[in-house]
């Protein structure tokens, strides 16, 4: 499979053809599941993104956008799909809470109309509270219950990187498979997307401004991304060890290729970004040629040194 059907395949640029393809995959675990909700939910999440929703401004965070929520929630869909086909027997209204979970899980990110003192990325560090309390606050608005709610804040909690699951309170065996599941939906969302090492740079001016300081520059987060791999890696394993096959499972059904294609994406992501590590560093990020990033953030010049 060439790259271009590969990220095709694993992530529609449209929200609507993306909202369709989880509309599928639905279909294939329950022909009678009710889509209702979802599209609710997918449509407000939309609408806050996009600034139309009200009381909150527009998205202005680059790395953590609409096309990551959407990758995510798309990326979970396929996830539980895959554990249905291998047995796993999951109600509706847990898929659709999981669902919900994964759609609201970065609304920390975005600014309330009366926030006007710089970006949503000054909230890095507290997003994903935010993001919790956004769930809890717009509950009633998509029918949720006060236990649902609990549910659901569980889940986003599992994509905070410094919390421990172990310490996580869930309030079911299935919450907990369901937010360990979105967590891992996190990692194969943002690592396979096609523009991945070089929304990292965006990465990085949202940590500037949020104030994490693990990274001196650009280029010494690329660096340090090589570490990133081995520890999702490892999370990944930890919180879900049969990922792999519950993908296989699905793209075997969905799409007759019983492989794990997020895999397969972010292993060419690490092998691009192992070749131009070697190289000196000033010429590091002109090989970052997807986007035009490279030039929006530097303008001709791709060596930092002259920055």
């Amino acid at each position: 499979m060439d790259n271009n059907n590969l990220y095709n395949m694993l992530q529609p640029d449209s929200p609507d053809a993306l909202l369709k393809e989880v509309g599928t995959i639905l279909y294939l675990m329950d022909p009678a599941f009710d889509l209702t909700p979802v599209n609710a939910v997918f449509d407000a999440t939309v609408r806050l993104f996009y600034g139309k929703y009200p009381g909150y401004q527009a998205c202005n965070t680059r790395y953590h956008n609409l096309f990551h929520t959407t990758g995510v929630f798309l990326a979970m869909a396929r996830l539980i799909h895959g554990a249905v086909l291998n047995g796993k027997n999951i109600a509706d209204r847990y898929i659709l809470l999981g669902l919900t979970a994964a759609l609201f899980h970065d609304a920390g990110y975005i600014q309330e109309n009366h926030d006007r003192i710089g970006t949503g990325a000054k909230y890095s560090t507290v997003h994903v509270q935010r993001s919790m309390d956004f769930l809890e606050q717009h509950a009633a608005e998509h029918c949720l219950s006060p236990e649902e709610v609990v549910w659901g804040r569980a889940m986003i909690l599992t994509t905070d990187l410094s919390v421990a699951i172990s310490e996580i309170v869930f309030p079911s065996l299935t919450a907990e498979f369901l937010g360990k599941m979105l967590a891992v939906a996190d990692f194969l969302a943002q690592m396979s997307d096609r523009m991945y090492l070089e929304k990292l740079l965006f990465l990085y001016q949202e940590f500037k401004e949020g104030g994490v300081t693990l990274f001196e520059s650009e280029t010494d987060l690329l660096q340090k991304t090589l570490d990133f791999y081995r520890f999702s890696d490892q999370r990944i394993r930890m919180l879900l060890d049969k990922t792999g096959c519950f993908l296989r499972l699905h793209f075997a059904a969905r799409w007759n290729k019983p492989e794990n294609l997020y895999r397969i994406a972010i292993e060419k992501q690490k092998t691009y970004l192992e070749k131009i590590l070697k190289m000196p560093e000033s010429d590091i990020l002109a090989q970052l040629k997807r986007g035009g990033v490279v030039k929006e953030l530097f303008g001709e010049s791709s060596d930092r040194s002259a920055v």
